[in-house]
């Protein structure tokens, strides 16, 4: 199944980052559980949480893009700015 990447950086303030953290793992945590996530964690600058990048399995891109269209970072708008492109793994090999 292909792989789509989100790649984000957060509005200034972290602790609106924070404030939605609890839900944006939830939501993690149920893609996880269906085996959608490859990777996922905050992008970091001096120890701060700054944005993430996340890498989930889809159909194709409208998926993708509906898939992170649900993750409460979105929809609260913690994100100054995404984008969601699709991905090829190379390495580690064997992927």
């Amino acid at each position: 199944m292909p792989l789509y990447a989100l790649i984000a950086r957060d509005r200034p303030g972290l602790e609106h980052r924070k404030a939605n953290r609890p839900a944006h793992l939830e939501h993690m945590a149920k893609l996880d559980a269906a085996g959608r996530i490859r990777y996922g964690g905050p992008l970091v600058n001096d120890k701060d949480m700054v944005g993430s990048l996340i890498i989930i399995e889809a159909e194709n891109l409208d998926d993708a893009k509906a898939t992170y269209a649900e993750d409460p970072y979105v929809i609260h708008n913690v994100f100054e700015q995404y984008d969601v492109i699709e991905t090829m793994p190379v390495f580690p090999r064997g992927n």
